[in-house]
C-alpha cells in the first residue's frame, strides 16, 4: 500500500490536486459526483461525492438496507504548511537575481525548504467562452531554490537562527530577466492557454523530492505531506473497499487544517453539516429525525501524531508515547484538544481488536501546550461520539516527512474495519456493535 500512497502523494503537490486525486479514486469506485449548487437525489444504494471550493471534499456510501439512519465519519486534511506566492510576485535584485515574493502558509519548519529543488503547484482561474474555469497547475520541473546563506557568512547558524519570513525564505528563480508577465506566460503554457485569460491564482511551492521507503529493513517511509495526506488516501481507499448495507458511510477530507479550519471549506464551516443534512432529506426531512440520525452517529478523526524522537526523547509524555509501525495512534487530551473519551476510544478499540489491528496511546507532556485538530473542530457543528487517530511520524511539519512502514496498512485495515462495523448507539451507555 505504500507504494500507492506514495504515488499519490507526488501527484498531489497541491490541496487542489489531492482532492482532485481523491474524486478520481471514488469515481473508479463507483461514485458519482454532486453540485453543491443544484438538487440531490440520493437513493438507497448510492455512492456519491461532493466538493466545495476544489480543496476540500467528501464522499458518502448508502447503504441498500439503512433504516434507521446514522453517519459512520472519518475526516482528515488535504493542506500541508507551505510557502504561498503573492499576487505580485517576482522580486528583482542585485546582480540581475530574480526571486518569488512568498508567505507562509501555516506552521512550517522553515529550515526543511532551503538547498532542495521546489516548483510551483495549484490553481488559475481563467477567462473562457462559457465563463470563468478553474484548472490545476503543476510545473514539473525544478525551477527553484531557497539557497542556506554560507556558514562563513552566517558562523552561527549552527547554534540557533531566527528566520525572516520576508527575507530569509525568498526562492530563487533567476539570474535572467524574468518578469511578472513572464511569470504568469509560464503558469499558463503550462496548461495551454493565453496569460491574458488568467484572472486569480492560488500558487504554492512544493517540494519536488519523490517519496521513498528507507532503512536497514525497509521499515520507513518518506515524503512531502504525510500529514495529513497519508491519513486521506488510507480513509478513502477504505469507504471505497468497505461494503456496509445497514449505515451512511462518509469520509470528508477538509483544507485549511493547518491555519485553523475557519474558512467556508474548512472542518468549522457547515459543509458536513450542509451535507449531512441533504442527505437525510433523501430519508426523512424533519429536524427530529436529522437530531436523532446525529446521536446515533459516530466520527473518527485521522491526523498524524508525533512519534518519539530517539534524539529528543525528553520531549515526550513518560507512558503515554507512541512508536513508528506500532500501529494506530489514540490521541487523549484531558482538556479536549482531542475528542477521544472513554466511550469513543472504547468503540475503537473494539473495532482495532476484532481486526488484529494493533493501537497505541498519546498524550502531551503536561507542561507542554499540543495542537488541537479536525475533530473537536467539525463537532462545533456536527456534535458526535468521536475519537482522534493517527499515525505515528517524525519532523511533522517539514517539507519531506518519516513515519513507519507498517502503519499505512494498519490504518486502512482499522478504517476499514470501522466501516464495515454497524455501530448501534442507543444511549450514552449501551453501543452494539455488529
Amino acid at each position: 500500500m505504500n507504494k500507492q500512497l506514495l504515488k499519490f502523494i507526488e501527484e498531489s503537490p497541491s490541496c487542489f490536486h489531492a482532492v482532485e486525486n481523491l474524486k478520481q479514486l471514488l469515481l473508479k469506485n463507483g461514485y458519482c459526483s454532486l453540485n453543491e449548487q443544484s438538487s440531490w437525489e440520493i437513493s438507497k444504494g448510492g455512492k456519491y461525492f461532493v466538493t466545495r471550493n476544489g480543496s476540500s471534499i467528501i464522499a458518502f456510501s448508502v447503504g441498500q438496507d439503512v433504516e434507521k439512519v446514522h453517519y459512520q465519519m472519518t475526516s482528515s486534511h488535504s493542506d500541508s504548511p507551505t510557502f504561498k506566492i503573492k499576487e505580485v510576485a517576482t522580486l528583482k535584485g542585485k546582480g540581475g537575481s530574480v526571486r518569488f515574493n512568498t508567505e507562509m502558509y501555516g506552521g512550517l519548519i522553515a529550515a526543511s525548504w532551503f538547498d532542495r529543488p521546489l516548483s510551483l503547484a495549484g490553481r488559475i482561474l481563467i477567462q473562457t467562452e462559457n465563463g470563468i474555469e478553474s484548472k490545476l497547475v503543476n510545473i514539473h520541473k525544478d525551477i527553484l531554490m531557497i539557497p542556506n546563506l554560507a556558514i562563513h557568512m552566517n558562523r552561527t547558524i549552527n547554534s540557533g537562527y531566527t528566520y525572516n519570513m520576508q527575507k530569509d525564505t525568498l526562492p530563487l528563480v533567476s539570474m535572467k530577466d524574468f518578469s511578472e508577465s513572464d511569470f504568469n506566460d509560464l503558469l499558463a503554457n503550462s496548461i495551454g492557454v493565453k496569460a491574458q485569460q488568467i484572472l486569480g491564482k492560488d500558487i504554492y511551492l512544493y517540494n519536488r523530492q519523490v517519496g521513498m521507503t528507507w532503512g536497514i529493513n525497509d521499515e520507513f517511509i518518506s515524503a512531502p505531506k504525510l500529514d495529513d495526506l497519508q491519513c486521506a488516501y488510507t480513509s478513502f481507499q477504505a469507504l471505497c473497499d468497505s461494503a456496509n448495507e445497514n449505515v451512511v458511510n462518509v469520509s470528508a477530507c477538509f483544507d485549511n487544517e493547518e491555519v485553523g479550519s475557519s474558512t467556508k471549506q474548512g472542518a468549522e464551516s457547515t459543509f458536513l453539516f450542509d451535507t449531512l443534512q441533504r442527505i437525510q432529506e433523501g430519508f426523512d426531512s424533519s429536524h427530529n429525525s436529522y437530531a436523532s440520525s446525529i446521536a446515533r452517529s459516530f466520527m473518527v478523526s485521522c491526523d498524524n501524531a508525533h512519534a518519539l524522537h530517539p534524539n529528543y526523547t525528553e520531549v515526550a509524555d513518560e507512558t503515554n508515547y507512541v512508536c513508528m509501525n506500532a500501529g494506530v495512534v489514540v490521541k487523549h487530551s484531558a482538556n479536549q484538544k482531542y475528542t477521544t473519551d472513554a466511550i469513543s476510544h472504547a468503540v475503537f478499540n473494539a473495532i482495532c481488536q476484532k481486526a488484529n489491528v494493533p493501537i497505541q496511546h498519546f498524550a502531551n507532556r503536561s507542561d507542554m501546550a499540543g495542537g488541537s485538530t479536525l475533530g473537536n473542530i467539525s463537532s462545533t457543528k456536527v456534535s458526535v461520539h468521536s475519537i482522534d487517530i493517527g499515525l505515528a511520524q517524525l519532523a511533522m511539519h517539514s517539507s519531506y516527512e518519516s513515519a513507519g512502514a507498517l502503519d499505512t496498512a494498519y490504518m486502512y485495515e482499522a478504517l476499514k474495519a470501522y466501516y464495515n462495523t454497524t455501530l448501534d448507539i442507543q444511549s450514552d451507555s449501551q453501543i452494539v456493535l455488529k
